[in-house]
């Protein structure tokens, strides 16, 4: 079984699921249901037919790219299309997102004490996307630290609190949630890398399934309590607008989804990316000047240095959301 298959909890999942939230205090809710849609589906297959076909020269392979679209227009009941929406993916930085979330249900549940200090982590961990303030967060919300190599017998244990995060999202319903790694530029080293070689899998997963319920669930105040998804949203506030000088560096909004807004004057745009050497994503919750409303996760591997995918997708699910009504 290769780790984009793995399951960290497999066909238990579903047994376990209400015995983990209890365990880490969690509250017990069935997975989030949306209502799916032929037009819909009929939409996200074309995007995906339309992208494969533009980047065929390139070698973009139908195994390279998941994509899932939730339409938030009737928002008493999303609707959900996806094109391989429950694989395992390496996310990269879009796990902070679910970081981000585990954080304020731990702050609202008492267990982690709301200061200036974790809320300059948190800003900088989904702002700037920096490693080393996601490193902090893990920290505080698991109880555990990067340091020496331990023993096996201590090693499994710091392993069942660094696992906290994974399970609190099992409890939730989430079916692909592995979120108990420390993204890493240089690293890692010591307990890190043994466990990394201990335990499988030996990275963190996530599919656009999930990592779009999550972005729904803070678009709708649904993620914690109404007002920490606001917190959560204005960390997420993006400049699909903002052009890069001459040798500037792309950011969350102007080298992912944002660049399918160009020509969308008034467009708003909410969102977390995540690349690495191998992979290119972004979770994007969009706003049209005409009310259209939806989230539109898409993940890329082997692909990185190309941003005209998430582009391509992007601008054909805003092309043919106007054609398709519920």
């Amino acid at each position: 079984m290769t780790n984009d298959q793995y399951n960290p909890i497999g066909w238990l999942r579903p047994r376990l699921a209400v015995v983990c939230a209890v365990l880490i205090g969690a509250p017990v809710f069935a997975a989030e249901p949306f209502q799916s849609s032929n037009r819909l589906q009929e939409l996200v297959d074309q995007s995906v037919a339309s992208t494969l076909a533009k980047f065929a020269s390139r070698n973009l392979g139908s195994n390279q790219l998941a994509v899932t679209l939730i339409d938030l227009r009737r928002t008493n009941q999303p609707i959900r299309a996806s094109y391989r929406g429950d694989v395992q993916i390496y996310p990269a930085s879009v796990i902070k997102l679910f970081y981000l979330a585990a954080a304020h249900r731990w702050m609202e549940d008492g267990k982690l004490t709301d200061s200036a200090e974790l809320r300059r982590a948190m800003k900088d961990m989904i702002v700037e996307s920096y490693n080393e303030a996601t490193h902090y967060v893990v920290d505080v919300l698991t109880g555990t630290t990067s340091g020496p190599e331990l023993p096996d017998d201590e090693l499994d244990v710091w392993f069942e609190k660094r696992n906290a995060v994974s399970l609190y999202f099992a409890g939730l319903g989430y079916t692909n949630v592995v979120a108990n790694k420390k993204p890493w530029c240089e690293g890692p080293y010591g307990r890190e890398s043994q466990s990394i070689k201990r335990q499988k899998p030996n990275r963190n997963m996530l599919s656009t399934d999930d990592t779009a319920r999550l972005l729904v669930e803070i678009a709708n105040g649904q993620c914690v309590t109404e007002k920490r998804s606001a917190d959560m949203l204005n960390l997420l506030k993006r400049d699909p607008y903002k052009r890069l000088e001459d040798g500037g560096e792309p950011d969350q909004g102007n080298a992912f989804t944002g660049l399918a807004l160009r020509e969308r004057p008034g467009a708003k745009l909410w969102s977390k990316a995540g690349w690495t050497s191998q992979v290119r994503h972004d979770a994007a919750l969009v706003e049209l000047p005409d009310g259209t409303r939806f989230v539109l996760v898409t993940f890329t591997e082997g692909h990185s240095s190309e941003r005209g995918i998430i582009e391509a997708i992007g601008r054909a699910v805003v092309a043919g959301l106007a054609t398709v009504r519920e």
